[in-house]
């Protein structure tokens, strides 16, 4: 087994991968997202690594258009508890600090956090990628927001640690590529819909009236087609359960357009509601 993921050594990617995997498990590192399907499709590695919604942040929309740009099925789930460690090169106060470089959804999970320093934020494509640069270009006055494994990487030192807005901040990721595990109880769905009154409302009655539970619903511009959209949909169900497989092959006899685009065992929940 070895997964791609976006980001560098240190990311939180690298960090699910090897929860998923296990800590000896062997890893691609990838520039972009798009190069994580491409490793996989490739046959550079077996699975990708993929986060798809932070509890604080929201959706990853990029992940969810690509999902369906490529014909790589979710084949598992992980969640990760994300903290974030602000670092800087050894020595520096964080009186120091007068701007912070880290991914746009870690800026985002620490915004009260960063107002209340008062430092100029700059968004970067990676949060190890932010602690590089620092480490790289050797930065007076600036740190990144990142894992503690990435301060340990790029040598810097964490001034702050856990400075999240929130206690609970949780990312998500979706695992594409190879079979998968034992266990299957979560199924993952795309599909377009006619723009008529009650679509989408008889679209999650299929699965509603056979007691099948919604757990996620997203939307997405139909590209091309202005004020179209893209439905995704998660169910806590597998698709070759009776039940579900009644319900897609009659939301199939309405949608416009429908794919599987997996069927997996779900992440174990952990954190309180």
């Amino acid at each position: 087994m070895k997964l791609a993921y976006q980001g560098e050594p240190g990311a939180y990617s690298e960090a699910a991968a090897r929860a998923y995997g296990g800590s000896s498990i062997e890893t691609l590192p990838c520039k972009a997202f798009d190069d994580v399907f491409a490793a996989v499709a490739d046959q550079r590695a077996t699975h990708g690594v993929l986060p798809l919604e932070n509890s604080i942040g929201g959706t990853i929309h990029r992940n969810y258009d690509l999902l369906v740009e490529h014909d790589l099925p979710i084949t598992g789930e992980i969640e990760l508890d994300v903290v974030h460690c602000l670092q800087a090169l050894p020595g520096t106060r964080l009186s120091d600090v007068t701007v912070v470089y880290s991914h746009p959804q870690a800026l985002a999970q620490c915004e009260k956090y960063l107002k209340g320093l008062g430092v100029t934020v700059e968004a970067i494509y990676d949060t190890a990628g932010g602690a590089k640069l620092v480490a790289e270009q050797k930065l007076t006055g600036a740190a990144a927001l990142a894992s503690r494994r990435a301060a340990e990487v790029f040598g810097l030192e964490v001034l702050q640690e856990a400075v999240q807005d929130y206690e609970f901040n949780i990312t998500r990721f979706a695992i594409i590529g190879g079979t998968p595990a034992a266990g299957a109880n979560k199924t993952t769905l795309v599909f377009a819909l006619p723009s008529t009154p009650g679509a989408l409302f008889k679209a999650l009655s299929v699965f509603a009236l056979r007691e099948i539970n919604l757990s996620k619903l997203e939307s997405r511009p139909l590209r091309g087609r202005p004020w179209e959209y893209l439905f995704y949909i998660e169910v806590d169900a597998r698709s070759d359960e009776p039940a579900c497989a009644e319900a897609i092959a009659q939301l199939g006899d309405f949608a416009q357009m429908l794919r599987v685009l997996g069927t997996y065992k779900g992440a174990e929940r952990r954190w309180a509601k």
